[in-house]
């Protein structure tokens, strides 16, 4: 298939010939990849914060590519920092993706694949096979798994399956005893007695959700503080309006849900792709990850963590950081761009955050106050970043200070990696939840002091 894509295609022959070799090479060769662009990359450190490094757009026929191949874990585990201990607390998984902590300490955990948009470019076809190399081969187990530790001895004795036969559940919320699942056409809900084990029968649709194409078909969610509202992140359909912008019609947005009728609203438009939302404690502020658009450099788009503001419009697909215009989106509407806000924190450019989460006192010391962040990791650049989990440090409210590594250890080297971090949750007892779908693994770290 790829062979026949090369030939016919309109891309240039030498840096196509450059893939096609990478893309079927032995098993020996640690990844596949495009040439490294000849730039000058832009510090990583650089890339995140408030106010993050923002070179001159690069574009080129293809972008850089390069994913690393799936490794085992064998007797290793995440490196996590001293004082904190990490264990796999349920394996086997069938691509795990959010968690949820129900009130007696068991915990959900949404697994399962969407997408399928049909490809529309030569090098949509190689980006996707290149991406395919770096996947795990397991099928998405589209249902609910429940874990539960029954002594508190830190030890998941059982795992069992809720709820079954979903579509690719993402999201996941719990309001006044109705369990609320974001699959990638709609929020379905359950009743939710606490200590139940298995579902008592099928969903009920709370409201449809854009499903068509789907290109980002991730639906992430979470509850207002009062329970009143769920907030739905819808992702684009496509990287900077290539399938037109009709397609893109109540898409790169945040709804707001009301958890009793269904009715919604657009509450924050222009973000791209809301990957994964939570509310902050003490002042019932939502927060949100967001992947960045790509193909224009490695270090373009950041990757960024921000508050939600009602109303406000983050500049997808006009412009990106503000009002940083990307003359790729046509028509341009330059009122729109000169609305665009900033967001708070940026991560680094493609770093695919999938996760967040705020922490607690029980975590303890400097990990106390802030939020946790997992990074998928890149595809779109020549040496991977991501792959991890780190933390953001807030004060009075807001970030402050370089994300640290938390969860790493995931990328062996360029060319490996023996996971990929989703979704992360903090449990209230003081304990952080990664959920890994390239090992299909839940990880939990907590303090050992």
């Amino acid at each position: 298939m790829i062979r026949s894509l090369l030939l016919t295609s309109a891309v240039a022959l030498a840096p196509v010939a450059a893939l096609a070799q990478s893309a079927t090479a032995p098993a020996a060769t640690p990844a596949a990849t495009t040439p490294a662009a000849t730039a000058q990359a832009t510090p990583v450190a650089a890339q995140v914060g408030p106010q993050p490094t923002l070179p001159e757009p690069q574009r080129g026929l293809l972008p850089d590519m390069k994913v690393p191949r799936p490794a085992t874990w064998g007797d290793a585990v995440p490196t996590v920092p001293q004082g904190y201990s990490v264990t796999a607390i349920a394996t086997d998984l069938k691509i795990p993706r959010q968690m949820l902590v129900l009130p007696n300490g068991d915990i959900l955990v949404a697994e399962g694949s969407g997408g399928g948009a049909p490809k529309l470019r030569p090098k949509d076809f190689i980006a996707g096979f290149i991406k395919n190399l770096g996947k795990s081969g397991v099928k998405g187990g589209n249902r609910l798994t429940l874990l539960r530790d029954a002594d508190g001895d830190g030890t998941y004795e059982m795992q069992g399956v809720f709820a079954e036969n979903l579509n690719a559940p993402y999201g996941l919320a719990l309001v006044n005893g109705s369990l609320f699942v974001a699959n990638q056409d709609a929020v379905v809900r359950f009743d939710y007695v606490d200590g139940q084990t298995t579902a008592n029968g099928p969903p009920v649709t709370l409201t449809t959700l854009p499903s068509e194409i789907n290109h980002h078909w991730t639906k992430a969610m979470t509850a207002s503080a009062d329970g009143r509202f769920l907030y739905v992140g819808i992702g684009s359909n496509s990287n900077i309006t290539e399938r037109g912008l009709a397609a893109e019609q109540d898409r790169a947005m945040v709804w707001e849900i009301d958890a009793r009728t269904g009715a919604h609203r657009p509450y924050a438009t222009g973000i791209r792709n809301p990957t994964a939302l939570t509310i902050q404690p003490g002042t019932g502020t939502l927060w949100a990850v967001a992947n960045e658009r790509d193909e224009i450099g490695p270090d373009l788009v950041p990757d960024y963590l921000t508050s939600v503001q009602d109303g406000a419009f983050y500049g997808w697909p006009f412009s990106y950081w503000g009002q940083n215009v990307d003359p790729r989106a046509q028509p341009q509407d330059p009122e729109k761009v000169a609305s665009a806000i900033a967001p708070d924190y940026a991560l680094g450019s493609h770093v695919a955050a999938l996760g967040v989460s705020f922490s607690n006192a029980a975590m303890g010391g400097q990990f106390a106050d802030g939020a946790f962040v997992g990074e998928h990791g890149s595809w779109n650049r020549s040496d991977p970043v991501g792959y991890k989990v780190v933390f953001v440090p807030f004060q009075n409210g807001k970030p402050a200070g370089e994300p640290i590594d938390f969860v790493s250890g995931f990328l062996v080297d360029e060319g490996n990696t023996r996971g990929r971090p989703v979704g992360v949750t903090v449990d209230p007892k003081g304990a952080l939840l990664v959920a890994d779908d390239l090992s299909n693994t839940i990880w939990r770290v907590t303090p050992t002091r």
